[in-house]
């Protein structure tokens, strides 16, 4: 039986090698849809694994107050309502009066996107971002700090001058000396750096290495902009307490904002646990996109595919009846076809696979990203070549096997 089933797949091919040319654009058939599908959900996932895992860095347990709704879309409606930004008075009052209980709030601001800071004789280009942030900070962030030490409550309340610094910002100014206790100048006001923040990588351009946070009160007196916008973010210990403490901080920022009780507010609250969903929601449409893609695809390779089948059944008739009249069973004939086409539709799929790990590692490349090896998709590529020769291969090897031994050998 071993031995059959191996002269069979011998016979495929070299059934393959004298069609050698038509194999090819069969198998590259195949493979275009497999390509679409592993690449696209390869790119997919590239995209959700950073994404989501930048947002979860906020914490499961953390909410934000902000200007705007993560959702918010801009409208060229000119009456289109816009909320004023959060000005000091105002999250200064929430963390004074905002109590409930298992909960720190940490607050914010971007002073710039472009400053420049210098060490002795060297400087950086003008692309450092500096916030100023109060104690809490860091820790509701995500963040960690690799060396050092994080901003205390002393250092807030006494507008020290220290900061803690970016690992990129550490490796462009400080990489050859301890960046523990040495002095940094940012807009000629001079800080101590006390902290060095662990590596986070970039997205979407955006160098999260490359940053420096000081204390809130000590970057007011340097970035001086009348309209800066705050932010609020809160972390609750208990994630079963994440409800109410959001539900509360509503009412008392509403209350802080002076809005009456009819009175939408003219703010957001985001839960990192919602970006993730809208963002799970987003590759969930994209991922649609791409099976839709390659099964229009995958379709026209079947088609492909039993048409070459059908084409080399009646090439070979003479061959299938000088098989039959040395003594070979239709069970035979029929295996030997449906194993060539297995082969092509699995040369096809490997191919696939291949380009659209490709293709999805030189998306997940080209945007830095983090590149996940789509395990689902390989599996699901694998499994779909193998129905598409299935499929393909059934009736022409069931003809195959039907054909009339003596009518076979008078084909010319």
């Amino acid at each position: 039986m071993f031995s059959l089933v191996r002269e069979n797949i011998r016979i495929a091919f070299d059934s393959i090698r004298s069609q050698l040319l038509r194999t090819i654009l069969t198998i590259l058939i195949i493979a275009i849809g497999i390509t679409a599908l592993v690449g696209i959900l390869s790119a997919v996932s590239a995209l959700e694994s950073t994404i989501s895992s930048d947002f979860s860095s906020m914490g499961a347990n953390t909410f934000n107050v902000q200007r705007n709704d993560f959702t918010s879309q801009r409208r060229s409606n000119d009456n289109q309502k816009i909320n004023p930004v959060i000005n000091y008075r105002q999250v200064k009052a929430f963390e004074e009066d905002y109590k409930f209980p298992f909960t720190s709030t940490s607050l914010s601001f971007l002073g710039t996107r472009s400053a420049e800071v210098k060490y002795e004789n060297e400087k950086t280009d003008p692309e450092v971002q500096v916030f100023g942030v109060n104690e809490n900070f860091i820790q509701n962030s995500g963040l960690e700090v690799a060396s050092g030490r994080p901003l205390n409550y002393f250092d807030v309340q006494n507008s020290n001058s220290v900061c803690v610094i970016g690992s990129d910002l550490q490796k462009a100014l400080l990489a050859d000396v301890n960046p523990i206790n040495k002095t940094i100048s940012i807009r000629g006001s001079k800080f101590k750096v006390i902290g060095v923040l662990k590596e986070k990588g970039a997205t979407f351009g955006n160098n999260q290495d490359l940053r420096v946070l000081m204390p809130i009160q000590k970057a007011r007196t340097i970035f001086t902009n009348p309209n800066i916008n705050y932010s609020l973010s809160i972390k609750t210990d208990k994630k079963d307490m994440l409800e109410g403490a959001q539900d509360e901080a509503i009412i008392l920022f509403r209350n802080i904002r002076g809005l009456n009780p009819i009175e939408e507010s003219n703010f957001g609250i985001e839960r990192s646990d919602d970006l993730i969903n809208r963002i799970g929601s987003i590759t969930g449409v994209l991922s649609t996109a791409a099976w839709i893609i390659s099964i229009i695809t995958i379709f026209g390779s079947t088609i492909a595919l039993l048409n070459m089948m059908l084409v080399s059944v009646s090439e070979r008739t003479r061959e299938i009846g000088v098989r039959k009249a040395l003594g070979a069973k239709s069970g035979t004939i029929a295996f030997q076809f449906f194993i060539e086409t297995i082969i092509i539709g699995q040369l096809g799929g490997l191919l696939g696979i291949v380009l659209g790990l490709l293709l999805g590692y030189g998306f997940a490349s080209v945007v830095d990203f983090n590149f996940v090896f789509p395990w689902s998709a390989v599996i699901w590529a694998s499994v779909i070549t193998f129905v598409v020769a299935v499929i393909s291969g059934s009736y022409p090897a069931s003809k195959a096997a039907k054909l009339d031994p003596v009518e076979s050998l008078r084909y010319e």
